[in-house]
C-alpha cells in the first residue's frame, strides 16, 4: 500500500522534480505537471497505458468524465498499489511530463 508520503519521496527523488500546490492539492512537476493528489488516497499520473490499466484493474485505475479530454491521465487508488508499482508509474509520468533523465 502506497501513501501520499511515499508519492512525495519517490517523486522528489526524480531529477528536476519540484512540489507545489495545484488546485489546493500537493502536485509534482517536471517540465510540466507529472502527478497530483486528486482526492484523499487518489493520485493522478500520466501514462501511455490508461486504457490497459483501467481495463485490467478498474478497482485500482480509473478516470472521471473530467479526465476524458486528457487521455494520458489516470487516477490511481494508492491503497491498492505497492511501492514498486508506484515508482514505475512515477517514472513513466516523469518521462511524459518532460522530466530530465538521470
Amino acid at each position: 500500500m502506497a501513501t501520499e508520503d511515499d508519492v512525495r519521496r519517490a517523486a522528489l527523488a526524480l531529477p528536476g522534480v519540484v512540489e507545489r500546490s495545484s488546485w489546493g492539492r500537493p502536485a509534482w512537476f517536471a517540465a510540466t505537471l507529472m502527478a497530483r493528489i486528486w482526492d484523499d488516497g487518489v493520485l493522478t499520473v500520466k501514462t501511455e497505458e490508461r486504457e490497459a490499466l483501467a481495463g485490467t484493474d478498474p478497482a485500482t485505475y480509473f478516470w472521471t468524465p473530467h479526465h476524458d479530454r486528457s487521455p494520458q491521465l489516470v487516477l490511481v487508488r494508492l491503497e491498492r498499489i505497492g511501492l514498486q508499482e508506484l515508482g514505475e508509474l512515477l517514472d513513466e509520468s516523469h518521462r511524459l511530463a518532460g522530466g530530465r533523465r538521470r
